[in-house]
């Protein structure tokens, strides 16, 4: 997962399916939303991987099998070029009422708006998190989840398959003092920086945020399945 400054911001896309961005608002959002005098970089409110998968309006492992520089619209006018990468779907965890099979993705070509650099080379397997915008494509940013296959742990694993889900309800909120305090009943604090220094530690990669039956969120350690997780890897390669 690409580092991301516990200071920083990013596009939160909507949720509803309703109201759905365009090519060109959420590129003048990223652009909007991008703190002054960072010239070229790119910053993203930190995100445990729970809140990825529940915020994201599609969720899929996936092989890159090339990559092209297209319009970001049919507008004429419109000189915003973005990078459309050939996908082949291996999984879909997420997302299955919206978009049936998905060929294309498509990211930012400029580094300050967040585009994601994937290698196309149709072997190498990635988590990817996305939203679909008002036109039905795919986009995808660095303030997303893009995690190449092999750096996604076991838990996480079981947790897209089984966990997150059924769990969207908690709310998990970054902890970066001593003094944070969960200020809702289906609040996870998520202690990773402040007890690790780093923000996808043990947490991120471990637990997820449960509910509770009496409607409040707690941690818990997701208990790890070989033998599912084996059978998992050899259908889906």
């Amino acid at each position: 997962m690409t580092p991301q400054s516990p200071l920083g911001l990013c596009l939160v896309m909507p949720r509803s399916p309703s109201i759905a961005p365009s090519w060109v608002l959420v590129l003048r959002l990223l652009a909007l939303l991008r703190p002054p005098g960072l010239g070229e970089a790119c910053s993203c409110v930190p995100t445990h991987p729970q809140e990825h998968f529940c915020n994201s309006a599609v969720v899929i492992r996936a092989k890159v099998s090339s990559e092209k520089i297209v319009t970001a619209s049919d507008d004429p006018s419109d000189t915003q070029k973005l990078i459309r990468y050939e996908i082949k779907q291996t999984k879909m965890f997420k997302g299955f009422e919206k978009v049936k099979d998905i060929q294309y993705v498509y990211t930012p070509t400029v580094p300050p708006l967040c585009g994601v650099r994937l290698i196309a080379n149709n072997q190498k397997q990635y988590l990817l998190t996305g939203d679909v915008l008002s036109d039905g494509k795919i986009f995808i940013s660095l303030c997303n989840e893009v995690l190449p296959w092999e750096d996604v742990s076991s838990a996480q694993r079981e947790s897209l398959n089984h966990g997150y889900l059924i769990n969207c309800g908690c709310k998990i909120t970054t902890c970066y003092s001593a003094d944070c305090t969960n200020l809702v009943r289906n609040e996870c604090l998520w202690t990773d920086w402040l007890l690790e220094r780093r923000l996808y530690g043990n947490q991120a990669q471990h637990f997820i945020c449960k509910k509770n039956a009496d409607s409040t969120c707690s941690w818990q350690l997701v208990h790890h399945h070989p033998l599912r997780k084996a059978l998992v890897d050899i259908i889906q390669p």
